[in-house]
């Protein structure tokens, strides 16, 4: 049985760079999932691609990025374990949206409505955020308080993300 490999072992720079790309494709996917939510009728085929391509197209132009500001800031391309660490920072932050997937997956096959595989799929994504907001800030040493106002100015930052992805569309 393959174990899931501990982050504590990482150093600290790739470690941010999983939680940096985790949140970028969540905050992304759940995004597409509110605006799917503000139609009258979703269907789960339509809602189900829509979400797999902007993830997809996420993870590539991070990837993308990644290698362009390696390029810029080391002035040369990235060697095979550089490039292989960016692919699988990248490709692991999709886990976080496997769940919206297979609730749309389900949805399709008639197992639940659109709009309720889209509803619970937000509400998976925002603990996933959540998630990730408390297990970052149990790392660093810091008081209980400090603890709650950077879990509270995330919260703020991340509604106010979603506020105005949602103006956009």
């Amino acid at each position: 049985m393959r174990r899931h490999r501990d982050t504590t072992d990482l150093p600290r720079g790739q470690v941010a760079d999983i939680v940096k790309e985790r949140i970028y494709v969540t905050f992304t996917a759940l995004t597409v999932l509110i605006a799917l939510g503000t139609h009258d009728h979703v269907a789960a085929g339509d809602a189900l691609w829509t979400l797999i391509l902007t993830v997809a197209g996420t993870v590539a132009a991070v990837t993308l990025a990644d290698v362009i500001a390696h390029i810029v800031a080391h002035e040369r391309l990235m060697n095979r374990a550089e490039f292989g660490h960016a692919l699988k920072v990248a490709i692991g932050a999709v886990s976080g949206v496997s769940v919206p997937v297979l609730l749309l997956i389900a949805s399709a096959a008639g197992a639940l409505a659109p709009l309720t595989a889209v509803r619970i799929g937000e509400v998976v994504l925002a603990l996933w955020l959540v998630g990730i907001g408390v297990l970052a800030v149990r790392r660093v040493s810091l008081t209980f308080w400090h603890q709650v106002i950077v879990l509270a100015a995330e919260a703020a930052l991340g509604l106010g993300v979603i506020a105005l992805k949602l103006l956009a569309h």
